[in-house]
């Protein structure tokens, strides 16, 4: 860790964010850029919820007292993402875009394919600590989109619903802060160079494909993309550059620069982002101090 992280005491943040009058295009013009990062509703529930669940069971073998007090501290940021992201889904379906079929998919994949077993021998164990791996590599790409987030000029310009925005930037923020912890916990349990790149070599090509899926899903079942060509409900390449263009997502090169990161030797998460710009934003977060009220 940075400097100006070793005394850091993660904790999850109570938040409250109220969704009534989100406009199915929170990016005014912009289904692609809108759906492209409504995609993280899709995927982080699950996905969270099953990171939770690996690190509770990890917990019991971790003896070194700032590692479990990490590890904790993570638990209870991962658990509060999924929930906040889960009134997201909730409120699409109101309005009319079902994401049922996606998350379910998702739900079975993180539940019953990858999920937990119980721990009976050394065989279980090694599963555990592979787990622990995939996770580290996508906290990886969590904190590379945490940090260009939270720098993210062009989401400013593009006059985005502020509680998106809030969200975003929240989630980016704690993202940054326990951008280490699922490393050092892979590191604890095995500091073996083949298994940290291995698993970054099977996580990034999955994400992407999940990431181009639910984009696609989302514009195919978007109410107010319905009447329009068919052009339209279909994210494309062209689509992708002109929103980096604009700065409303990151763009190919830069996201193939942060990944290539991870597999440098001299690879450590702290290198990714700031620590202090991450607290001061999560001072200052309106949900944050709307749920302190």
């Amino acid at each position: 860790m940075t400097a100006d992280a070793d005394n850091l005491v993660l904790q999850a943040r109570d938040v409250h964010f109220d969704w009534d009058d989100l406009p199915m295009h929170w990016i005014p013009g912009e289904p692609f850029s809108t759906h492209a990062l409504n995609v993280l509703h899709l995927l982080l529930p699950a996905g969270e919820e099953w990171f939770v669940e690996t690190f509770r069971q990890a917990l019991p073998f971790i003896e070194d007292e700032k590692l479990r007090e990490d590890v904790i501290g993570f638990i209870g940021q991962e658990a509060m993402h999924s929930s906040a992201h889960s009134g997201v889904l909730e409120h699409l379906q109101r309005s009319g875009l079902d994401p049922t079929p996606f998350t379910d998919q998702m739900n079975w994949v993180f539940g019953k394919v990858i999920g937990p077993r119980p721990i009976t021998s050394s065989r279980e164990k090694n599963y555990l600590v592979e787990r622990l791996a995939i996770i580290a590599a996508i906290e990886h790409i969590t904190a590379f989109l945490g940090d260009w987030v939270l720098n993210a000029e062009g989401l400013d310009r593009a006059n985005i619903h502020p509680t998106m925005l809030d969200l975003l930037r929240w989630h980016g923020s704690e993202e940054v802060e326990h951008r280490s912890v699922a490393y050092e916990t892979m590191r604890y349990f095995d500091r073996r160079e083949v298994r940290r790149l291995r698993t970054q070599a099977l996580a990034a090509p999955l994400l992407v494909y999940l990431w181009i899926r639910g984009t696609r899903f989302l514009m195919q079942n978007d109410p107010l993309l319905a009447d329009g060509p068919a052009s339209r409900r279909r994210p494309t390449p062209l689509a992708w550059r002109r929103a980096a263009k604009k700065g409303t997502v990151p763009g190919p090169i830069d996201l193939g620069l942060r990944l290539s990161r991870y597999f440098r030797r001299s690879y450590h998460p702290s290198q990714e982002g700031s620590t202090a710009q991450a607290v001061a934003y999560l001072a200052s977060s309106p949900a944050a101090r709307a749920a302190s009220r």
